[in-house]
């Protein structure tokens, strides 16, 4: 009985808005968690540690704006003056997309980023998400959520779930370091010394009172605005909405950039990372016959 009200309600609540022309802004705030430890090699005092991720900050904790109307988005990261002292954060330049295009539509998306020093502008197609409604509720804001799971392929560099091969390790109840058991056939290598895991599982929290199908980042095909994305690391929560603002917002597909498939793109990021590699193994070599 509480799925038939739920898809009712559902039902009601995009057919009330059918006929209107429908647009808006949402704004996210994104925060990924980072454990430290698994990528250090050297032993570090608090306060070191404590001084190394308030710098990392401007790459786990970021804003983000959506604009969109019924059948196409752009989301993208909001600009922010650093404060004075403040400067010569981490960044990950090419791992993060600038601005994303989605055209709901025509399943159309489109990717801005620049990698060192040079644009691209990545193009991808995608089939409907498979997404698996629970039925669970929460209230975020002033709006009813709707809980919906899905197991998604990682993307190749998706850096927020790259770990160190060979470096999970824990501690057991004396103290002592463990090993962690990996489960290789779930686990895809992006370099010698990274891996990450093939799929993860992403919650979406959605609300049928913004009928539009589409939400932060690549998260869409839900029957209403997705207002808070769990993804492995990542958790990505709406914090402001504005709907129908007097100034009207357009929603145009981006154009600057090389044009690139996404297997195209993530094999220069490879080749580069490679090459830096490299360079970095023969500068220690040289540094340490001296």
């Amino acid at each position: 009985m509480k799925s038939l009200v739920t898809y009712l309600f559902i039902f009601f609540s995009v057919a009330c808005f059918a006929q209107k022309d429908f647009y808006g802004k949402a704004v996210y705030q994104s925060k990924t968690s980072f454990d430290l430890e698994q990528w250090n090699n050297r032993e570090m005092s608090e306060q070191q540690k404590k001084r190394i991720m308030e710098r990392m900050k401007n790459m786990l904790e970021k804003k983000y704006v959506l604009q969109f109307n019924k059948s196409a988005s752009i989301y993208k990261e909001e600009e922010k003056l650093e404060a004075p002292g403040r400067g010569g954060g981490f960044r990950f330049g090419g791992f993060s997309a600038e601005l994303q295009y989605k055209s709901i539509t025509d399943k159309k998306f489109l990717e801005e980023r620049e990698f060192f020093g040079k644009k691209f502008l990545i193009e991808d197609t995608s089939e409907m998400p498979q997404w698996e409604m629970t039925g669970e509720t929460k209230q975020i804001g002033n709006y009813v959520c709707y809980k919906a799971t899905m197991l998604k392929k990682t993307d190749e560099f998706d850096w927020q779930n790259m770990r160190r091969r060979g470096r999970g390790r824990g501690r057991n109840r004396d103290g002592g370091k463990e090993e962690k058991k990996k489960d290789t056939a779930n686990v895809k290598k992006v370099t010698e010394d990274i891996e990450m895991p093939k799929e993860v599982l992403v919650t979406a929290w959605y609300t049928p009172q913004i009928p539009v199908s589409n939400g932060p980042g690549e998260y869409w095909g839900l029957p209403g605005l997705i207002l808070e994305i769990n993804s492995g690391k990542t958790t990505i929560l709406c914090t402001q909405i504005v709907l129908n603002p007097k100034e009207r917002i357009e929603i145009e597909a981006p154009t600057k950039g090389d044009k690139v498939s996404r297997d195209e793109y993530n094999k220069i990021v490879k080749k580069k990372m490679e090459e830096m590699r490299d360079m970095w193994r023969g500068r220690r070599g040289r540094n340490s016959r001296r």
